[in-house]
């Protein structure tokens, strides 16, 4: 992608590998951002701030270019959960989400080169997690997995699923097809001509046709 360089201010291994289906040339970098999780906000509001704290921190650490950030959360009954502090709180988290629907939360930060606020937007998504008895639960914790992911778990592993007109990509942390169109619009400071839509990249991966994603990145298939 020509112009200015693309930073993830992120060092998820997860987020670098569904940027890319985006076609873009990112580089990654991890901040240190505290996630403060009790701030008095709606979640949607407090999602898009933890992201803009992360792009803005990232631009005072001498990044350069359009930055992308994202934070998720995870909302059960209007409560949010973020990542656990540890074992005995995913087992509370795990027990809480079981057989339930909840919604999860990621927000999005783009900080162009020559802006001094990023642009934001949140995207939810409704999840059902799978009923977990106590031998489904114990063996995801003792993956180690569970201390990195808000809510406790991660839908890559098939403890959750969502339907086909939500966007299974938010829940693991990085809503490929909002994301295209925010910088697809041009105006967050990235050229989009060398954009690559995600949506058949994605359906490859899950083995699912979207119903979500050609609507988002208004393409025809």
């Amino acid at each position: 992608m020509s112009g200015s360089p693309i930073v993830l201010a992120s060092a998820s291994p997860r987020r670098r590998r569904l940027i890319a289906w985006l076609g873009l040339d990112v580089r990654s970098m991890s901040t240190d951002t505290h996630e403060d999780l009790a701030r008095p906000l709606e979640p949607a509001h407090l999602a898009t701030s933890l992201a803009a704290d992360k792009a803005s921190e990232a631009r005072a650490s001498g990044e350069t270019g359009t930055l992308l950030a994202f934070d998720t959360i995870v909302v059960l009954d209007g409560a949010v959960l973020g990542k656990p502090a540890d074992m005995a709180e995913a087992r509370r988290m795990l027990d809480a989400l079981s057989g339930r629907t909840h919604q999860v939360i990621t927000g999005v930060a783009i900080l162009g080169p020559d802006a001094d606020t990023p642009i934001t937007h949140p995207v939810t998504t409704d999840v059902r997690m799978r009923m977990l008895d106590a031998d489904m639960r114990e063996t995801w914790l003792a993956s180690g997995e569970a201390l990195g992911c808000a809510g406790a778990y991660n839908i890559e592993h098939h403890l959750a699923s969502v339907a086909d007109d939500e966007c299974f990509q938010n829940v693991a942390g990085l809503p490929l097809c909002h994301l295209y169109r925010m910088l697809a619009s041009g105006d967050a400071g990235a050229p989009p001509e060398a954009l690559t839509p995600p949506v058949e990249a994605c359906d490859a991966a899950l083995g699912r046709r979207c119903r979500l994603g050609p609507v988002v990145c208004a393409i025809e298939r």
